[in-house]
């Protein structure tokens, strides 16, 4: 039986049928802030990403906003209309692309696809699902496109 879900939450594997598309309501806005504590808190001290005077000299000429830090920030901006309290556990990414950089100020807004979904073979009351989750910022440059699965409960009976 799942756990008890918040009053909002997100879909259960019966909701999620092949080709749904979701545009999600919450954008973001990456601040510096973001970034720095973002790559500092998991270790990673790439000076394209905390050094304003090493990226100034890079092809860019700015600092980029950690590639990672922009993943997590589209699968979360997915969670509160597809996950929020239905999912048991992410399973793996099978594919991530960055096609466009992001710079401190730029807002995100995603969407995601259902691409795959079915009945898990070995848990009865859940289910498989593969998300695709799309990124763009501000200008309608695609940032990111990653390919989710989900394990994911099914409707209370």
């Amino acid at each position: 039986m799942p756990p008890p879900v918040p009053e909002f939450r997100g879909r259960w594997f019966e909701e999620l049928p092949v080709g749904l598309v979701v545009r999600h309501a919450i954008r973001r806005t990456v601040t510096e802030a973001d970034n720095v504590s973002f790559s500092t808190m998991t270790m990673n001290p790439q000076p394209l990403h905390l050094d304003f005077e090493f990226a100034a000299s890079s092809e860019f000429g700015r600092p980029l906003v950690n590639s990672m830090l922009t993943l997590a920030l589209v699968v979360g901006l997915a969670v509160p209309e597809l996950t929020l309290g239905t999912t048991v556990a992410n399973l793996g990414l099978e594919r991530v692309e960055f096609p466009a950089p992001v710079f401190h100020g730029d807002t995100i807004r995603a969407e995601t696809e259902v691409v795959a979904a079915r009945p898990s073979a070995s848990r009865p009351r859940q289910g498989v699902v593969t998300f695709e989750h799309r990124g763009w910022n501000q200008r309608d440059e695609l940032v990111v496109v990653a390919r989710r699965a989900a394990l994911m409960h099914r409707a209370p009976s």
